[in-house]
């Protein structure tokens, strides 16, 4: 592809101005990375500020043939927003705005540069709720959560972006404008482009708007903690709360590794024969609310629990997360190189993930704290090991080969809400196979066939 000249730059600067530019190795390097730790310098950044910005940067880069790269908050964790090969990172800051929020629709039409929890915030004020919350929510983007079809704890109960996706506003690779979708929740004419276009990774198009579906806001929620001896206890303690039909917001599980972390180096007043946690809120109707966490106290009593800890309060609530949000922080401090594998298995699978996991560390003399969402299955394994260590990034990348050959077979999958981006791109095929990925390749070719918008992403 073609390398950014003068004549190029003059181009792009006369789109977005002399302000919304920049070829400075600080902020060449500052959009070089995400959390793959796996930086590529681009040549130029841009700072769009509207729809028909966006749209002749992407005439001229296809007249040009440069490569492109779509960067919200840079936050994701397979290199998705990374640029291999060079050209220009394209970001979404400038496009902030919620164009609207519409109260009798339930909807929201919001650009992409918006911050998750700002979303969130905003539509609360109205008396409405945007349920999906990735970790990252505080300073991730909406266009990012699309682009990777993030997920978050309260999955389980309400789903992911995508299932909030009425409709988009994307430029193609070719510079043009397209609307899909609708502002309804029935609409099946043609293809389901925004469901296409969904955890695409920026490959397919370039989102400059979206229209979310909404829900009312819950009245109450609450929040019960459990420690169990076991993480096997813990597991079948999701199974049984299905089994009795109680679904809550957000079943979060943590290990034994990571509750030694944190009895250690956070909070040293944990039982020391607990080797499980859970953490669970259930929202809605404060009667329901209330009959679900007892519920949940019963069912995980029945499962051993070794001690149940409910919140009275918001405040409280917080204390009792702070169990699992200290965990990234701790972890960190102890290793300096983390492979963040964000697998999904089937729940009544979830006992014997661990148990393969905890192998995994065994054999291939690696640190492997888990935690993750186990109401959908979804665990985020955490492959740990220092740089300076010979061989140590070989065997995290042996471990995570054989992990995602396990998820596979017991019916799972090896990306739950991180995509594939470049670090998950050699073991693609470990799930889709040869065929599929042979048709996804000419789906990307329908809309790039010149391979200008994120190139290197997802396909090896």
């Amino acid at each position: 592809m073609r390398k950014i000249d003068k004549e190029i730059i003059k181009a792009l600067t006369s789109i977005v101005g002399r302000n919304n530019i920049t070829t400075h190795p600080a902020d060449l390097e500052l959009h070089s990375y995400d959390a793959s730790n796996n930086p590529h310098l681009p040549e130029v950044v841009v700072h769009p500020g509207s729809t028909e910005e966006v749209s002749e940067i992407m005439k001229l880069a296809w007249e040009k043939e440069f490569p492109v790269t779509p960067r919200g908050a840079g936050a994701g964790f397979t290199g998705g927003s990374v640029p291999v090969e060079g050209g220009l990172v394209l970001t979404t800051r400038r496009l902030n705005k919620i164009r609207e929020i519409a109260v009798d629709d339930l909807t929201v039409i919001v650009e992409p540069g918006v911050i998750t929890s700002a979303l969130q915030a905003e539509v609360a004020k109205k008396g409405l709720f945007y349920p999906p919350d990735p970790a990252s929510k505080e300073f991730s983007t909406i266009g990012g959560n699309v682009a990777e079809s993030a997920g978050g704890p309260r999955a389980f109960k309400y789903g992911v972006t995508p299932q909030y996706i009425l409709g988009l506003e994307v430029v193609l690779p070719d510079g043009t404008i397209m609307n899909t979708g609708s502002r309804t929740i029935k609409n099946v004419v043609g293809y389901n482009l925004s469901a296409l276009i969904a955890g695409s990774e920026g490959t397919l198009a370039i989102i400059t708007a979206i229209i979310l579906r909404l829900i009312p806001k819950p009245e109450m929620t609450r929040t019960i903690q459990l420690l169990f001896p076991d993480v096997s206890n813990a597991a079948k303690t999701v199974s049984d709360l299905v089994a009795a039909k109680v679904i809550p917001t957000t079943i979060e599980i943590m290990d034994d590794i990571c509750l030694g972390l944190i009895r250690e180096h956070v909070d040293d007043s944990l039982p020391e024969d607990s080797n499980a946690a859970l953490i669970v809120e259930c929202d809605g109707d404060p009667y329901m609310v209330g009959k679900d966490i007892d519920a949940v106290r019963r069912v995980a009593e029945g499962n051993d629990c070794i001690k149940v800890r409910i919140a009275k309060n918001a405040d409280e609530a917080e204390e009792l997360w702070t169990l699992r949000r200290s965990l990234s922080p701790t972890i960190a401090k102890l290793w300096d190189t983390k492979v963040n594998e964000d697998i999904v298995v089937p729940r009544s699978k979830i006992p014997a993930a661990f148990e393969y996991i905890n192998k995994l560390a065994a054999k291939w003399r690696l640190n492997i704290p888990t935690f993750g969402h186990a109401g959908d299955g979804n665990l985020h394994v955490n492959i740990m090991y220092n740089r300076a260590e010979t061989g140590a990034g070989d065997r995290a990348h042996e471990a995570a080969k054989e992990l995602f050959e396990f998820v596979v077979s017991v019916g799972g999958s090896i990306s739950g809400e991180h995509g594939i981006g470049l670090s998950k791109a050699p073991f693609l095929e470990i799930e889709l196979g040869s065929e599929q990925i042979e048709l996804l390749k000419r789906i990307k070719h329908a809309f790039d066939p010149k391979g200008i918008l994120n190139p290197g992403k997802i396909f090896k």
